[in-house]
């Protein structure tokens, strides 16, 4: 394709100011993006794809196209008059002590801590009644801080450590070996790696999982034949022993290998798509042991929690929608000899395993209820959490005696609470000093009634005293897919949000986990569409009891939770003023062609399924439900140009169909994070500046010239 001129087009847009002064809104000159004719055929229906060139995201057409939509935005965004004092109050905010809680490895104890505004959180470890010392420190690994720490494994003596990294928000990783007593890089760097954990086995090396090198552009390049390696140490890595996959007869997508505590089993999870595993276990005492098939079908997610001998405790949503706890002798592992241990009940269970207990966390309406059981199916009893909210942890060795949990919900920072698991007593590890009262704020849990007639539950939080009048500026937070569920937890940007006054609000859609399989699979494929009714009931019950209006909603979502955005902005553009989708997928009939995407077909679908399935595709998709002459909400689209998992050309063709067919007064803007990927191991200073600019364009483009609450900036400038 020839190189693209870039003409500023006359598309002078002037956002409508609701304010009294009825000052004047910015302006936005937006670039022309050039066009071409690209069809595809589906089942005999051409369908165009005039944007198909931002598709290659290694072009100096693209590159090009990136730095002229960049400076357009940020030149909006410069000059919105209070966009620095959010910045400068979220560094304010941010600037506190972060601390994970400690795990055992060896002769040492590590966690993980942050001392406020570090780009990336630091290793560090020490002895009984030794000195702290740095372990591993990924602000070191670049200069501008893009390079991340994305796993660290020890092996069962704690004397080796693998830790894997992230360069530039890339999904590839690489792995380092190193001696933890001597601090020794003990190997060649490996690569390669993709959706992979580390299994060590003794010291002798490790399992991990990769793809082929993808021909082409590593950015987009079709990913989807996994394999597990098996790495020796003191061998290159071309040596390594190819465990499992990369036939041509079966092909799996993701396989994950881990190794059970007492390292008498390998574990392999092979998987078509993100839902759905089956299950394989090899005897590692026996070096002439074959893989004995435990699962041979995806119909269930399913997974060994832990083994005592050759008892295997399974978590299984096999015949069980809620997930249930089972055990089986592994001679003889198939479904047909499981029973039960943990019965399934009304209420979704995960698990987790220390100390010798199993403890089962049930979510009962998207807030954490803990049960402690024995090996034997005993219960032990109910762990009392300090309020409601969300817990996590409880994990550790069997042999150890205190046990760690997390516990937050949207208006509480997460705290560290230290646990001796036989008495059930606890009491606080640590606490964050933050300069946010939470006390100051309240969540209340209501259920409303979707398009279809289910109830649907959602949070709302808020500062105390609120005044529902319909004019609260409110961000609707969604996810509604892949089995996740949103549970309440604390988070400084909407810390920053709610002191301002705001609305933070959070329904749980179908297609989460919240309810277990069945509300899963009501929001996949071709009941995708009760995903986009929930989120826009959540978003109708927030006006209709005044906590909001129209022009004070703001949707947002990221990923999954992007399409959310796009399909919910392009059905209903009248709903909300402000439409935040980050790194989404939004070209629906493509997503399946790049990196791993078709891995998500169980949620989706594909266009090349059948002719219905590529219908009801081309019906939500949001690349292609974008209408001539319609007036859709002030649009900030975010994305990094080296996301790798949901490629930045779904947020670059959206933003350019957008740019082209919007009417009226509100601004299309696209915000390209350069050497960023899809958001995991950002920088600490990428995160506060993007959400620096989300809020000051979300609070200007509705209507804001000073922040709502000034009272909040003074004293926090005083």
């Amino acid at each position: 394709m020839k190189k693209i001129a870039f003409v500023l087009a006359a598309l002078t847009t002037f956002v409508a100011c609701k304010q009294e002064n009825k000052a004047e809104r910015l302006a936005v000159n937006y670039p022309q993006t050039e066009k071409v004719d690209s069809v595809d055929t589906y089942f005999g229906v051409d369908v165009p794809d005039p944007y198909r060139w931002l598709e290659d995201d290694m072009s100096s057409e693209t590159e090009a196209w990136v730095t002229a939509q960049n400076q357009v935005t940020f030149g909006y965004l410069e000059k919105i008059p209070f966009r620095e004092d959010l910045k400068n109050r979220l560094e304010k905010l941010w600037n506190y002590e972060k601390l994970s809680a400690p795990f055992k490895e060896g002769d040492y104890t590590y966690y993980y801590k942050n001392d406020g505004l570090q780009n990336q959180s630091v290793v560090y470890r020490k002895k009984d009644g030794g000195e702290e010392e740095v372990f591993l420190d990924p602000n070191t690994f670049s200069e501008d801080g893009t390079t991340s720490l994305a796993g660290l494994s020890f092996s069962k003596d704690g004397s080796l450590a693998t830790y894997l990294i992230s360069e530039g928000g890339s999904d590839w990783r690489k792995a380092i070996v190193l001696d933890v007593n001597s601090m020794e890089i003990l190997e060649d760097t490996l690569v390669d790696i993709k959706f992979s954990g580390l299994a060590w086995k003794g010291n002798e090396g490790f399992y991990y999982s990769s793809y082929d090198k993808p021909k082409g552009s590593e950015l987009s390049a079709k990913t989807d034949q996994h394999k597990v390696y098996y790495h020796k140490m003191g061998t290159p890595q071309a040596q390594d022993q190819l465990v499992y996959g990369g036939t041509l007869a079966e092909k799996h997508r993701y396989i994950s290998a881990s190794v059970t505590e007492d390292e008498r089993y390998l574990i392999l999870y092979p998987r078509t798509t993100t839902s759905g595993n089956k299950m394989l276990i090899r005897d590692l005492t026996d070096p002439n042991a074959l893989f004995i098939t435990v699962l041979d079908d995806t119909d269930s997610d399913s997974y060994v929690i832990d083994n005592d001998g050759s008892t295997l405790f399974i978590q299984t949503n096999r015949n069980a929608p809620n997930e249930k706890v089972v055990t089986v002798d592994a001679s003889n592992p198939t479904p047909d000899q499981w029973k039960d241990l943990i019965p399934e009940t009304e209420n979704v269970l995960s698990t987790n395993t220390g100390g010798g207990y199993i403890f089962a966390e049930y979510m009962v309406d998207a807030i954490s209820k803990v049960m402690q059981y024995d090996y034997s199916g005993n219960l032990i009893r109910e762990v009392e959490l300090p309020g409601i909210g969300s817990a996590g942890g409880f994990g550790g060795k069997k042999e150890e005696e205190i046990l760690y949990f997390s516990f937050t919900n949207y208006n509480t920072p997460s705290s560290i609470y230290k646990f001796d698991p036989k008495s059930g007593e606890y009491e606080v590890y640590w606490k964050p000093e933050i300069d946010f009262n939470p006390d100051n704020y309240e969540s209340e849990q209501v259920f409303y009634t979707s398009k279809d007639g289910t109830k649907v539950p959602m949070i709302i939080t808020y500062k105390k005293g609120l005044e529902r009048n319909g004019k609260n500026p409110t961000i609707l937070y969604g996810y509604g897919g892949f089995n996740i569920s949103l549970t309440p937890s604390f988070s400084v940007v909407n810390a920053i949000w709610m002191e301002q006054g705001g609305v933070y609000a959070v329904p749980n859609l179908r297609g989460g986990g919240e309810y277990g399989k069945k509300w899963h699979d009501a929001g996949t494929q071709m009941q995708k569409q009760n995903v986009f009714d929930d989120f826009i009931a959540a978003g109708e019950y927030l006006i209709e009891n005044n906590y909001t209006s129209s022009d004070f909603l703001a949707i947002r979502g990221g990923s999954n939770g992007g399409l959310l955005v796009g399909a919910t902005m392009t059905q209903r553009p009248d709903l909300m003023k402000v439409a935040l989708p980050a790194v989404g997928v939004l070209d629906m009939l493509r997503y399946h062609t790049f990196t791993a995407g078709a891995g998500w077909s169980y949620d989706y679908g594909t266009s090349e399924d059948s002719p219905e399935m590529f219908e009801y595709l081309k019906g939500y998709s949001p690349v292609h439900n974008v209408k001539p002459g319609t007036s859709y909400p002030a649009t900030l689209v975010t994305t990094g140009d080296h996301d790798d998992r949901v490629v930045p050309a779904h947020s670059f063709k959206f933003a350019a169909t957008l740019q082209e067919f919007q009417t009226g007064d509100n601004p299309t803007l696209i915000r390209i994070e350069t050497n960023a990927g899809h958001g995991a191991g950002k920088p600490v200073s990428k995160t506060i500046e993007e959400y620096a600019d989300i809020f000051a364009f979300t609070f200007y483009n509705m209507g804001y010239d000073t922040l709502p609450n000034q009272k909040v900036l003074k004293e926090f400038k005083d």
